[in-house]
């Protein structure tokens, strides 16, 4: 442990138990923290899972923290990931945004079949859906104001990339169940580790950096040759990672006494 006898200070409970970690837990108001816990936070080199409360005040205090709080800020916002994606012109698939007084103009800009999702605070492909006929289109508006519609990729499976720290820890494919369109595990999807290309990784790697997002799985779908980074998902599943025996409190707990968690730093891949 650095800086003397002092603890890695927590906010979040992710890293709960881990030696040498104090977990303080989110507390809305600061003061409800004790005079010593408010010190602690001050005093701390770096405050782990600050949680979206906390990382954008710890920013200002040019405090590290770790995850990103760009990590935090684009969680469960594909609107905001796809204008990111766009703006460092990553591989990704055409995708629009229509508030409602726009609705007539989807089927101009894309053709049937396509994508639709439901563009915040949802996960493991439920807010996912297929749209392939103007019913399809209509029962997917009635669910949500703004529209966030993405062409279809055909693929049987795409490539999760999970990174800590900037750096690939693992790589697998999710393969589609049957009769389902999507290929996440919560939908019926498999997992499977073999043949995972270096290119994709490298891609996934590359997204990561320049959209600073250091604790993450990165889904990519291979299409027209080319690989295209879909999403980023700050609560990737820990399936996989379990079936491999891989442990990301190990990897956090290795950094940290490194002193290289929150920085863009070289790290071994281990899968």
């Amino acid at each position: 442990m650095r800086s003397g006898d002092r603890p890695h200070i927590a906010i979040g409970s992710r890293l709960k138990g881990v030696e040498g970690v104090r977990t303080l837990g989110l507390k809305p108001n600061f003061h409800d923290y004790t005079h010593e816990e408010r010190r602690l936070i001050r005093e701390a080199s770096i405050i782990l899972y600050p949680t979206q409360n906390y990382a954008e005040f710890f920013s200002t205090m040019d405090k590290r923290i770790f995850p990103s709080l760009e990590t935090h800020l684009y969680a469960d916002e594909k609107i905001k990931q796809t204008t990111l994606f766009n703006l460092f012109d990553l591989p990704h698939p055409k995708t629009r945004f229509y508030y409602h007084r726009h609705h007539s103009l989807i089927t101009h800009d894309f053709e049937y079949p396509f994508i639709g999702k439901i563009p915040r605070r949802s996960a493991r492909g439920r807010g996912v859906f297929f749209i392939g006929d103007s019913a399809a289109l209509a029962a997917y508006l009635a669910r949500t104001p703004v529209a966030y519609i993405q062409e279809y990729l055909p693929h049987t499976r795409d490539l999760r990339v999970v990174l800590i720290n900037y750096e690939p820890v693992l790589a697998y494919w999710r393969v589609k169940g049957s009769g389902d369109f999507r290929a996440n595990l919560a939908q019926g999807g498999t997992i499977v580790f073999d043949d995972v290309p270096e290119e994709a990784v490298r891609i996934a790697r590359d997204a990561a950096i320049k959209c600073r997002f250091d604790d993450v799985g990165l889904d990519l779908i291979h299409c027209g040759g080319r690989w295209h980074v879909i999403e980023a998902n700050m609560k990737y599943g820990r399936k996989a990672l379990q079936l491999k025996e891989i442990d990301p409190l190990r990897i956090i707990r290795r950094l940290l006494d490194q002193d290289q968690l929150g920085r863009q730093a070289a790290f071994s891949c281990i899968f």
